[in-house]
């Protein structure tokens, strides 16, 4: 059971006790027994809880800041039913809903320091001497991280409750719970731009050297179509080293792996065929940034750098209903795939097949284990990579609006 998984059944128990413990607290204000065969009051409390803390939690999946704090401060208030609540950091108030702000704010960070240090919920006298403020309880809950107490969650009644004390508790594990999905999206965040520049690092000096080389043949005897290789140099590398936006839409990524094959057709002239075969309607769909351009790259790489034959890469990109199918194939030297069942495990890291297995590794964590590379080959077979992108994934957008280029209208 993955990190998420274990994070996802935690947060529906919190709710699950939350909304028993809203139960207890509407009846006991009633002073009625539920009616557990009816069972109407019981659904209205447990959807008014669920709901209301759906409307909680994406602001604390942004993690604990000032405004994340101040969007969700109201929610939770209203999720415990208590006279005021507070959201800390370690060191200030972050947001305050209901009274008491003017003449509480101030005392409340001594007693969190005491929370932060032992790690434990504490419910307090607030000794208020003011005696129109309701507020005579607070209990005080932390708020936790991977790396420790990040702040506390301060409940204010108007007298000691044991509910209340319950409630408060498993309140903040359930905003914990959203603050360590905060941080693992963050991680990922940060693990995904990390292998993003593993890619970028993959676009081979040589390949730089070379095409600044040939460009430069052309001045002379070619002046037009140095300048128009100038222009395509320039846009593959501004693409390729872009720093804004993890995806990409298939139109923009087709256009620089044109640009790119263009840039190996100078150098390698008529030794180098390529056919495109792209539906218009797959163009918008989006993906991760670099997912197929180094694919690209190995095939030319891997089949010509030694060669003097001629070569042949075929790239299609076709509707398949609710996903676009992309395949790169080539029919180059091929590769035994034992080796290549090395390379994706990890065993031959200098084998300069880690584009293939970083691509691999990103789509299965975007879209899942199904969606990783299909690799079909053979030594002396040459080689296709198959690639299953749904059209529609939640949390996957393009930085920008998709456009579609010139070679691709």
């Amino acid at each position: 059971m993955t990190g998420t998984a274990i994070a996802v059944l935690a947060v529906v128990a919190v709710l699950l006790l939350v909304a028993g413990i809203a139960l207890g607290r509407w009846f006991e204000r009633r002073g009625s027994r539920p009616d557990l065969d009816l069972g109407t009051p019981v659904e209205r409390a447990t959807f008014h809880t669920l709901h209301t803390a759906s409307l909680a939690a994406p602001p604390l999946r942004a993690g604990l800041t000032e405004d994340t704090a101040r969007k969700a401060a109201r929610r939770l208030r209203s999720l415990l039913g208590t006279e005021a609540l507070c959201l800390s950091d370690r060191a200030t108030v972050l947001a305050w809903d209901g009274p008491g702000r003017d003449h509480h704010e101030h005392r409340v960070m001594a007693r969190v320091g005491e929370i932060l240090d032992s790690g434990r919920s504490q419910s307090i006298q607030t000794r208020c001497d003011q005696l129109e403020c309701p507020l005579r309880w607070a209990v005080i809950a932390p708020l936790t991280g991977e790396e420790g107490v990040l702040g506390a969650l301060v409940a204010y009644g108007s007298r000691e409750s044991a509910v209340l004390v319950r409630a408060a508790t498993e309140v903040a594990r359930w905003v914990s719970v959203q603050l360590e999905l905060a941080e693992l999206d963050r991680s990922r965040t940060r693990l995904i731009e990390a292998e993003i520049r593993v890619l970028r690092a993959q676009i081979s000096p040589h390949f730089i050297f070379n095409s600044l080389a040939a460009i430069a043949s052309f001045v002379r005897t070619d002046p037009e179509r140095a300048r128009e290789l100038l222009l395509e140099f320039a846009d593959f590398t501004r693409y390729s080293f872009r720093r804004h936006g993890e995806f990409t839409t298939l139109a923009d990524e087709l256009r620089s792996i044109e640009q790119y094959l263009a840039l190996a057709g100078a150098r390698f002239g008529d030794r180098l065929k390529v056919t495109l075969q792209i539906a218009p309607e797959v163009l918008p769909v989006t993906l991760p940034f670099l997912c197929l351009q180094p694919l690209v790259e190995n095939a030319v790489k891997h089949g010509l750098e030694d060669s003097t034959r001629e070569y042949r890469i075929v790239i299609a990109a076709q509707d398949a209903g609710a996903e676009a199918m992309v395949t790169i194939e080539d029919d180059g030297v091929g590769m035994d795939p034992g080796v290549l069942r090395r390379i994706f495990a990890g065993e031959l890291p200098g084998s300069g097949g880690i584009g293939l297995s970083n691509v691999d590794e990103r789509l299965r964590q975007v879209y899942g284990d199904e969606h990783g590379l299909v690799i079909e080959t053979g030594i002396g077979a040459g080689m296709k990579i198959t690639i299953r992108i749904p059209k529609y994934r939640a949390g996957v957008h393009s930085a920008a609006p998709g456009r579609r280029p010139g070679g691709f209208a």
